[in-house]
């Protein structure tokens, strides 16, 4: 899969700015057609890469962000059920793994756009509550060891959030030729 390849397939669901996901790379992009204008380390699932209901892995193809929640909420602020709690999470930027999948600062819930293949019964990312949310564990950024979602660093995260709105489209690919 390359840059050139998405636009041509997906353009009548282009926003500018998209998103780009290179899970190989472990690598957030924000494009603005096929130039990249902003970079961040994420985490993908630590099960792989798949669309199944109840997997815990992380989807691929072409998505949207159907809902933004959390707009001021606190850095590091935790949500339980997409409310936040008024509870601050302990973020450690050591390389430490502590078994829990905390969702915080705000959250960019996805919606697959493809039929059959992250969209619908069985398969539905939304369905799954597929997220780009932050973690507490910065420290394993740049490594796949979420549960499904897409993980960042918090301060990344609330920049992200200000540069996207709903309906921005996000391709999630296992590997790119970035040209």
């Amino acid at each position: 899969m390359n840059i050139d390849s998405i636009l041509e397939s997906y353009a009548h669901y282009f926003t500018q700015p998209w998103l780009l996901v290179d899970v190989s790379k472990q690598c957030l992009y924000v494009m603005q057609d096929s130039h990249v204008t902003g970079e961040y380390k994420i985490s993908t699932s630590r099960y792989g890469l798949g669309c199944q209901q109840d997997s815990y892995k992380t989807p691929t193809g072409a998505h949207a962000i159907k809902q933004k929640i959390g707009d001021g909420a606190a850095i590091g602020e935790i949500f339980k059920g997409r409310q936040a709690t008024g509870q601050q999470a302990q973020i450690s930027t050591q390389a430490e793994h502590d078994d829990e999948d905390l969702i915080l600062t705000r959250i960019c819930w996805l919606i697959g756009l493809e039929p059959g293949k992250n969209a619908g019964v069985g398969v539905d990312s939304y369905a799954r509550y597929i997220y780009i949310h932050g973690t507490q564990e910065e420290g394993l950024l740049g490594r796949a060891v979420s549960k499904g979602c897409i993980r960042m660093a918090n301060c990344s995260l609330v920049d992200l959030f200000e540069r996207v709105k709903e309906g921005t489209f996000i391709y999630i690919a296992e590997r790119l030729a970035m040209r």
